[in-house]
């Protein structure tokens, strides 16, 4: 285990500033209950030199090169040398450029970061490559986590992997079926609990640290430094030349906190010569944090001093961000404020809209992923992203991650229900399969109708 005093645990209240050493297992501070960070002595990184080094390792056979993740140890040095790395060559995914999105979204060309190359289709890779090592670094057998579907099917791919047992907990009726299909598939004790995720959390979280097991939801701080590796690659993508902003989509905002932390680190390191902004989009009816910030600004108040933001009945069609009591938020208010970032909510029609456009320019992603490109049209609109803006948007998971989504939305049958109330979903960009007789001169005619 990792005893090097110089990597520890600390908590992210000033006030406080609690530390723990690295091999304690513990998700929040004993003295006041915020969320933990790791931190490193980093003194003496040359940065050029790291590029450089970085770089190289692409023609290595060292599995740990041929990570995304842990080409980039230098920057999240957690582990022993002696530890045992449990990777599926995650990480390494593209930077897409695409003018279709970006001419959508009122700008000459925008680059997707997309997440769901990852080896079980979304950016949840990352985080459990660094936080199922930890697990097995601290001897742990079993591994668990709370989850509307990603998270679940890449902590059972990983627990699989490395030998551990994986015990998913699931909202019933808040998943999508190819993801809780991928759980099963990973072989992973899969517990349906009747209740959203905000209401299974609170109920599973002290089960789990009275049965031992080892929890790896967001508020492990080794998932978040594994998930800041997403950021390292994008600049890297970039030449090191960051972009003017970075746009998100926001559920339990582990990613917000990821990114925020990472880029900060690049700053301070030399990396990069600026920081990019950070822009957090939530579904309107899933939105505890813009509820939150709306309020500290109409009341001139520190939001992480406000109340945690809860949304008691979490509402949108997006499930992977249907969170209504995110536990990084307060992480989340710290990385806003360090990059001068902004939170934007859109709706379900303009998350259907988003991802319709992000499928017709041969990228395609999950409904939640399309909250990116749906969010920054919006804030072009409106003029806090300007139409010249250098703008990379995060993908997070795979088309493949919800299909009936994206039939319905195309069928024309996609509703969303909040509370007692239906709207159906203009399907405005509907790509609906034709059907013909088997009659070679109506196949003819149709081909020349509709080709162009």
């Amino acid at each position: 285990m990792n005893t090097d005093p110089k990597t520890f645990l600390r908590c992210i209240d000033t006030a406080c500033g609690a530390t723990y050493p690295i091999d304690q297992v513990l998700f929040e501070c004993d003295r006041c209950g915020n969320l933990l960070d790791i931190l490193y002595d980093l003194t003496g990184i040359d940065a050029s030199a790291l590029k450089q080094t970085f770089l190289q390792r692409k023609l290595s056979r060292d599995p740990r090169d041929l990570s995304g993740v842990w080409r980039f140890r230098e920057l999240i040095p957690f582990l022993p040398p002696e530890a045992r790395i449990i990777s599926l060559r995650e990480g390494n995914t593209p930077l897409l450029p695409s003018r279709t999105s970006g001419e959508y979204a009122g700008l000459p060309l925008i680059h997707f970061k997309h997440q769901g190359f990852n080896p079980t289709g979304s950016f949840k890779d990352n985080g459990m490559t660094a936080g199922v090592s930890q697990g097995a670094a601290l001897g742990r057998k079993s591994i668990a986590c709370v989850s509307t579907g990603n998270t679940s099917a890449s902590l059972a791919a990983y627990a699989s992997y490395g030998g551990m047992q994986a015990v998913i907990f699931i909202p019933v009726g808040h998943i999508a079926a190819g993801k809780l299909a991928q759980s099963l598939d990973y072989g992973a004790l899969t517990i349906q609990v009747e209740a959203n995720f905000d209401g299974t959390w609170q109920v599973v979280r002290n089960v789990l640290e009275q049965a031992g097991i080892y929890l790896l939801n967001s508020v492990n701080p080794f998932r978040i430094e594994g998930q800041k590796t997403i950021i390292i690659e994008a600049m890297e993508q970039l030449d090191w030349e960051p972009p003017d902003w970075i746009v998100l989509p926001g559920g339990n905002l582990g990613n917000t906190s990821a990114f925020g932390k990472g880029l900060r680190e690049l700053f301070d390191l030399g990396f990069l010569s600026r920081m990019p902004r950070l822009a957090v989009i939530q579904a309107e009816g899933a939105a505890p944090l813009h509820r939150l910030l709306r309020q500290a600004a109409s009341e001139g108040k520190d939001p992480a001093e406000m109340c945690p933001p809860v949304i008691a009945d979490p509402a949108t069609l997006a499930s992977a961000i249907k969170i209504g009591a995110p536990v990084s938020w307060k992480k989340a208010v710290r990385e806003l404020a360090a990059t001068k970032g902004v939170c934007e909510i859109v709706s379900e029609q303009e998350i259907a809209d988003a991802k319709a456009v992000i499928g017709r320019s041969g990228i395609g992603c999950e409904p939640a992923s399309a909250a990116s490109l749906a969010g920054t049209r919006k804030l072009v609109a409106s003029g806090v992203i300007a139409p010249d803006a250098n703008v990379v948007a995060v993908l997070t998971g795979n088309s493949l991650k919800d299909t009936d989504y994206t039939l319905a939305y195309h069928q024309g049958e996609l509703k969303f229900t909040s509370g007692q109330r239906t709207q159906p979903i203009e399907p405005r960009m509907a790509n609906q399969p034709v059907v013909v007789p088997p009659d070679s001169a109506q196949i003819l005619t149709l081909l020349r109708k509709s080709l162009h």
